[in-house]
Formats: C-alpha cells, structure tokens, sequence
C-alpha cells in the first residue's frame, strides 16, 4: 500500500499515477478520485500496511498522519535523478525572488517546488530551479541539489518548527548529503560542515567582490536576490548577464500612486519579521504609516518594535492577534490605532496621509485569520486605494 498525506497541489500530481490511498482531514467517508485512488479520512490510516508514504509539506510533524507514518519521504525525495541538474533556493526571505531571477537567467531550465508548481511537472531533460521550503526540506531524507543558495534566515514558522533551532536544521538538511561536486553559497554566520565547495558571505559586497559582478540592477532587499542570481549564472557560464528586464511579482514592495498622488505601498509577502525589517529600512527617512497584524506564527516580535521605536511611526493594527501589537506598541511607546481590517486601516490612513509620507502594507504576519493567502489581502489592499 503506497499513501499520500493531503490532497494539495504536492500529492495531486503524485497521484495521476495511480494506485494511491489518499488521506486527508477534509475527507470524512471513503471514495475514489478520477485516477482511481483511494481517498480516506486521516484516522483510518495504519503505518503498518503503509510500505510508502509522501506527505504534503504543510502537515506539521505533530499530526497524527506523520507520527504513524514509517516510510516516510518527501516529493523532493520522490522525484529525485542524480542525472538532473538541481539548483536549490532556501531561506526566510526573497527566495521566490531569487528562484525566478535564476529561472530567468537560465534559459535551459525549469522553475517549480515551493513556487508553486510540482516537480511531477518539470521536463527532466532541464535544469531544475527550485525553491524550497523549511517544510520540505524537514521531510527530505535523500534528495540533494548540484547547487544550493540559502539567503539569510531568521525567525519564521517556529508554531510550525517548534523553534528557531529546529527551523534552521530544516533548512540546512541538505549539506549532509552533498558531495565535493556541489555548491553551497550560504551566510558567513550559518557555516556548516559538508563535503560541498562552500562560498560564504556576510553581505552584498562580499559576493560583488567574489564574483566580480560589474553592474546591478535592483536595490536592497532585492539586490541580494539579484546577485545569488547572478552568482549561479557565473558559476554555470562564466559570463554575466543582466536582469534588466526581469519583473518583480506583486506583493513585494509594489508602489501604487493614489487619486491624490500619496504613495502606498503593498508589500503583503511581509508574512515574517525579517520581510518587514526590510520594508521599514527602505523607507526609513520618511514618516510610515504602517498596516500590521494578521496570524503571528508564534514569531518573536521584540526586535520589529525595537527598530520601530526608531522610526517616525504610526500603526494600524489589524487581523487576529491584534493584543501581542497593541502591547508591545504601549511598550516602546509607538503611536497606533486598532484598526481590525485592512478597509478600515485605509480609511483611517487616508483621512492624514501626506504626499511625502508612506502607506505600507507590511503585516509581518501570515493572511489566514482574514484572507485566502497573501495576495488575495494585497489585492483587497490595491482595489481599496484605487476606490479612493
């Protein structure tokens, strides 16, 4: 019996094979999907009928599924070819960024993992460009990449993880199973043994300096996507190649103009602290009103306040776990308002806000008290400014 945990985007594609039982917490009697696998409610899996189980990434080492499981592997692991080449992108911020601009550089590639889209998918006669998550990488046991970028980690997902510590494990799982014939360009601070070449950095100067890159393209936070990019591509090539076409998504620090010419700004990719630390010091010479809040993810907030507290400030907290903000804010005496939603956020901004101040949308929280996802808050964000 071969079983797939979660019926999501990962195990969809896994399961076109056929031949699968199926177990989900949304299932609540038995039945079949189109390809003929069997799809069961989650307590009625037995570990030791199972001789395989995939699981999808998102479900936590402590639901029962995973606990019971004893083959268990990841789609990482299930797709792996030595015969593939496979650049892997990790870390807590700018890793989608990173990925595509790799993608884009890389003609001969495919793009997919924590993206969005599922290794079954790729053309394995390409490279693979691919993203991956502290979750997958938790369950990997076997696959590795040709090349892997970690771009600096900081708090996030520690509900998930537990702590900061288990989080970073996760993230650095791969280094024990490279070999002399791979890559690891990773922060100075994160060094860890493996038989890798290691390339280390502290900051965006020091891989300037090592791959003697003569022109860039993007400013901070983008710059460091911009050069482990470019890094890869010099690695592969020898050559440079520019990003000057390259288009940022939406979401990440997205410049809208009101009817009034104020400027707002989404940036609702923000869902951990180091995403808004980011934001706040982009625009840390103006006056910021600043949207904030949604589900913590059990982050430590004190060094987001901390920095804060330097800044000409005003909150608009929203979302679910609006008391953690509203304290710290009394705390370091930040000026804020309990705002609950995004409208009425906007509202409140738009009754004061200067056409030489910030309005920014940075909730360094994930969106699921209130929204689907990240973007579906930053599209309600955008089409709230353009009804003003």
């Amino acid at each position: 019996m071969k079983s797939l945990f979660g019926y999501g985007i990962t195990t969809k594609e896994i399961a076109k094979s056929g031949g699968w039982y199926i177990y989900d917490d949304k299932f609540k009697d038995i039945s079949f999907d189109k390809y003929g696998n069997k799809l069961l409610p989650s307590s009625l899996f037995d570990g030791e009928k199972s001789k395989l189980e995939i699981t999808s990434p998102g479900i936590p080492p402590s639901h029962p599924l995973i606990k019971k499981a004893k083959n268990l592997i990841s789609e990482l692991d299930y797709y792996f070819d030595p015969n593939i080449f496979q650049i892997w992108i990790t870390g807590t911020n700018g890793k989608t960024t990173t990925t595509q601009m790799i993608h884009y550089l890389l003609e001969n590639s495919e793009i997919g993992g924590n993206i969005g889209i599922s290794l079954g998918k790729l053309n394995p006669n390409k490279k693979w460009v691919i993203e991956t998550s502290s979750f997958q990488l938790f369950y990997t046991k076997y696959a590795k990449p040709n090349i892997f970028i970690i771009l600096p980690l900081k708090e996030d997902h520690i509900s998930w993880h537990g702590n900061f510590e288990n989080y970073k494990k996760a993230k650095l799982s791969p280094l024990k199973r490279m070999n002399k014939r791979d890559i690891i360009i990773m922060p100075k601070k994160l060094d860890t043994k493996t038989d890798a070449f290691k390339i280390l950095y502290e900051n965006e100067e020091d891989l300037i300096k090592y791959f003697d890159i003569k022109k860039t393209e993007f400013e901070v936070p983008f710059l460091l996507d911009e050069l482990l990019a470019k890094a890869v591509y010099k690695i592969l090539t020898f050559k440079d190649k520019s990003l000057n076409n390259f288009k940022i998504d939406e979401h990440k620090l997205e410049k809208i103009v009101d009817s009034k010419n104020r400027i707002w700004i989404n940036d609702s990719k923000a869902t951990n602290i180091d995403a808004t630390l980011n934001a706040l010091k982009r625009y840390n010479k103006k006056f910021i009103h600043l949207i904030i809040g949604g589900v913590d993810k059990g982050q430590d907030f004190y060094e987001l306040f901390e920095y804060m507290a330097k800044l000409n400030i005003k909150l608009y907290i929203i979302g679910e776990n609006r008391e953690i903000f509203k304290k710290l804010a009394d705390k370091y005496s930040i000026n804020y308002i309990e705002s609950i939603s995004i409208n009425n956020a906007i509202k409140e901004i738009d009754k004061i806000l200067k056409y030489n101040e910030i309005a920014l949308l940075s909730p360094a929280c994930a969106s699921f008290d209130q929204f689907n996802n990240y973007k579906e808050r930053g599209e309600i964000f955008k089409k709230c400014i353009n009804s003003l």
